[in-house]
């Protein structure tokens, strides 16, 4: 089931799972997991996109391997909040993969989430090598933590 809105998506989650976040890039998707209380999102892996289907069984793996019960997808919103053929890109990603798994599936802005995301690797001192090869997986993790702080934020309410 596809979620637009946060408050929905968080309703339909168990208590304690962790959420898998995901950047979506024209060849590349990052890819963050969450612990299993919701709190700390961390890198995982870039998958190197091939064909939906091939990208799909890898991450599906991941869920199972991670248990993971929802999947949150970076929204490439517009700096004026619009969406544009990104978005739509990523939403029909959205609906293929829910044709193929049960999981909850929501949205995040993503903006600005990889300018974070290489900002923190350049504080890091990281190589431009290495920045490049984690560069999605670590803005996944942006996207990941932030839902993650808003679902804390909703449960302290």
């Amino acid at each position: 089931m596809i979620y637009d809105d946060i408050t929905e998506f968080s309703a339909a989650l168990p208590q304690y799972s962790a959420l898998m976040g995901l950047d979506l890039g024209t060849k590349t998707i990052g890819v963050a997991v969450s612990d299993t209380f919701q709190t700390v999102a961390s890198p995982f892996e870039t998958v190197k996109r091939k064909k939906f289907g091939i990208d799909a069984t890898r991450l599906l793996e991941i869920t199972a391997d991670r248990q993971v019960s929802g999947i949150i997808l970076g929204l490439p919103l517009n700096m004026d909040g619009s969406e544009g053929p990104r978005s739509q890109s990523t939403r029909s990603f959205a609906r293929n993969l829910a044709r193929l798994s049960e999981l909850p599936i929501g949205f995040w802005d993503e903006r600005l989430s990889t300018v974070a995301a290489e900002k923190a690797l350049l504080e890091a001192d990281a190589t431009r090598k290495r920045r490049s090869e984690v560069i999605d997986s670590v803005a996944a993790s942006y996207i990941l933590q932030g839902v993650l702080d808003r679902l804390a934020h909703m449960r302290a309410e």
